[in-house]
């Protein structure tokens, strides 16, 4: 069947020191680099004793949060543009693949194209966040771990700690790759559910596939709870919302994936030479970002 989730790679996404970006110590983010403070973000640099923040072309900054809903600390990760024009960037909620982590979500030269689209005034200003989801299709399999609660109910609460997002904290769309796109598209149905919208939700190579195959993950307690939540068996749920898809024509997702288009007609649905890999994803990086910056707010709402 083939693997879920991506082999990591260094990138210009990761939140550590390579050869083009460099590290910036707890020290110097809490005094405020120019990196970091032109964001005009360094409540989030100091939101954790474990805070890091790297910038190019654009900027990544990580802190741990404890997740009441996951009972467990988790990673929570913001790719943003290199300038934040004022507080109230609109977020875009990033999940990932299955034995994935917030550190590994996305696809590839995501935060550099992004800084690079919103500095030449190509894509409206807007950001990532990423958070750790476990590997149960993010939602509550084992008792007391509830990652799709956490994305509705504490992701909205960080990121109105930061000025981020809606004015209640709310990301405006989801994306995600593999699980993270089955993620993507049933975070998409609970916030439609809620009266509360997502304008786009992306999916690339979403894990969609037929049951004798799904079951062998473990992560559902019956075909009846997988089927409430398997996007091939709500299509009308998200008729209303618009829809991005991407796959690779090697894809071991990708009958699953014809299916959800042919019954979905999503306004984007692209399909190109490629597998299930580091080496594709990369390649949707400029589509994403064109589809989600015409659904983005026009301008990130000004501080109260």
């Amino acid at each position: 069947m083939g693997s879920e989730s991506a082999t990591p790679s260094a990138d210009e996404d990761a939140p550590l020191t390579n050869g083009r970006q460099r590290r910036v110590s707890r020290r110097t983010a809490l005094l405020g680099t120019t990196g970091v403070a032109t964001l005009g973000m360094t409540s989030l640099c100091v939101a954790s004793s474990t805070a890091q923040s790297t910038f190019l072309d654009g900027a990544v900054v990580v802190e741990r949060r404890y997740s009441r809903h996951r009972h467990q600390h988790v990673d929570v990760v913001y790719k943003l543009p290199r300038q934040l024009p004022w507080p109230g960037l609109p977020m875009v909620l990033l999940l990932h693949g299955r034995g994935g982590a917030a550190r590994r979500t996305g696809p590839p030269g995501l935060t550099s194209a992004l800084g690079k689209a919103v500095s030449s005034g190509r894509t409206p200003p807007f950001g990532f966040v990423a958070v750790d989801g476990g590997s149960t299709y993010w939602h509550e399999h084992d008792r007391g771990d509830d990652p799709m609660a956490m994305l509705l109910e504490e992701v909205p609460a960080w990121l109105r700690e930061h000025g981020l997002g809606d004015a209640q904290g709310r990301p405006f769309a989801v994306a995600g790759t593999s699980m993270g796109g089955f993620g993507a598209l049933l975070y998409a149905r609970r916030r439609s559910e809620r009266r509360q919208s997502v304008s786009a939700v992306a999916a690339l190579a979403p894990a969609l596939m037929p049951w004798h195959k799904m079951r062998a993950r473990r992560v559902w307690q019956s075909r009846a709870q997988w089927r409430s939540m398997d996007p091939l068996a709500n299509v009308d749920a998200l008729r209303d919302v618009p829809t991005g898809i991407w796959c690779g024509s090697d894809d071991p997702f990708i009958d699953g994936v014809r299916a959800f288009i042919r019954r979905a007609t999503p306004e984007v649905a692209d399909i190109d030479p490629g597998g299930h890999n580091n080496k594709y994803f990369r390649t949707t990086v400029p589509g994403l970002l064109r589809f989600l910056g015409r659904h983005a707010p026009r301008r990130p709402r000004r501080p109260a």
